[in-house]
């Protein structure tokens, strides 16, 4: 099971590596302005899904949020050092 910190990792060294074919790499060259628009539609769906698609897609939505925040995390340069201490 992926944890906060695991996902962060895996999608830094996927950044860090330029892995061919990924979708976070392919993601980060689109830039911030797309990273943001994702970051808004997935937060949107998380709150469709809360109102009326219950817990299970309530939670899929939620994860695809965390994504696309983590992402914007690399792509500004945000370590999770940085987001803990704003907790």
């Amino acid at each position: 099971m992926k944890t906060f910190e695991s996902l962060f990792e895996e999608l830094s060294s996927k950044a860090q590596s330029r892995q061919e074919g990924s979708l976070t790499v392919a993601e980060l060259d689109k830039g911030t302005h797309f990273i943001g628009k994702k970051i808004v539609e997935e937060a949107g769906e998380t709150w469709i899904a809360a109102e009326y698609e219950g817990a299970d897609r309530t939670a899929e939505e939620m994860s695809q949020l965390i994504y696309h925040l983590q992402v914007m995390m690399i792509d500004r340069g945000i370590t999770l050092e940085d987001i803990y201490k704003n907790l």
